[in-house]
């Protein structure tokens, strides 16, 4: 792996360096130093598909970026029932600030690896750093955000424009490295689609009916069930309506 070089490297850990959440996620408020004394209590390490990472109602003594990979975020109901309410992908900070608890589940829906650091530590840093608790707060509102722009596609979207909104959101955020003026991508679906039909409100049967659609029109490629190639990724935005 090429370790990125800028001028910002100097002091930085080895461990930090090559990390996409240093560039674009909460670990870029923090100075050298900062994250010198971050790295010596994190640890990385992977998880495998269907491994709870944070239960509902659960204490919040750790906190994570993700590095890596797709994790499933779920509400539980009284009576057991689960809802699929969001979805993180790398760089994002996986835990919620300033609560003693955990309000949702988060299981890694792929294989996903993860950045894990005491809560108490990043406590600690956001007295020290005004900066990191201001990256903080712009991560809460871009999520209540997408949370906004997600609830239009659930309240108003066709069944057609849900599948390939889900499609694009996926596209543009399951590969960190993707560069964000690509026309095109191929990635592996992270959710089944039950899971897909529970995140979209659909059924499994039309969300396998749109995707055959989708595939039918040329507007996305499927193999061995999972793996999606979008040779157009502007045909998909326009399909899901947006």
């Amino acid at each position: 792996m090429t370790v990125r070089q800028d001028v910002h490297s100097a002091g930085i850990p080895v461990l930090c360096q090559s990390c996409e959440a240093r560039h674009r996620g909460v670990c870029g408020a923090l100075d050298p130093d900062q994250l010198v004394e971050l790295a010596k209590s994190s640890s990385k390490h992977n998880v495998e598909p269907g491994v709870e990472l944070i239960g509902d109602a659960e204490t919040v003594d750790s906190y994570s970026n993700v590095l890596s990979g797709v994790i499933k975020l779920t509400k539980s109901l009284s009576d057991g029932r689960q809802q699929i309410v969001g979805l993180q992908f790398a760089p994002d900070f996986l835990g919620r600030p300033f609560k003693v608890e955990s309000a949702i589940n988060a299981a890694a829906a792929t294989a996903v690896s993860v950045c894990s650091f005491p809560k108490a530590a990043i406590d600690r840093m956001m007295k020290e750093s005004p900066g990191l608790e201001h990256r903080l707060l712009k991560q809460a509102l871009n999520e209540l955000d997408e949370a906004r722009d997600w609830m239009v596609t659930l309240g108003r979207k066709s069944a057609s424009e849900k599948v390939a909104s889900f499609l694009l959101m996926i596209a543009k955020n399951i590969d960190p490295t993707l560069d964000a003026a690509a026309q095109s991508t191929r990635f592996d679906l992270p959710l089944t689609r039950a899971d897909i039909a529970d995140f979209l409100g659909l059924t499994i049967e039309t969300v396998s009916r749109q995707l055959t659609r989708l595939r039918s029109d040329g507007v996305i490629r499927i193999e061995n069930n999972r793996e999606v190639t979008v040779d157009s990724l502007a045909r998909l935005q326009r399909r899901s309506g947006a």
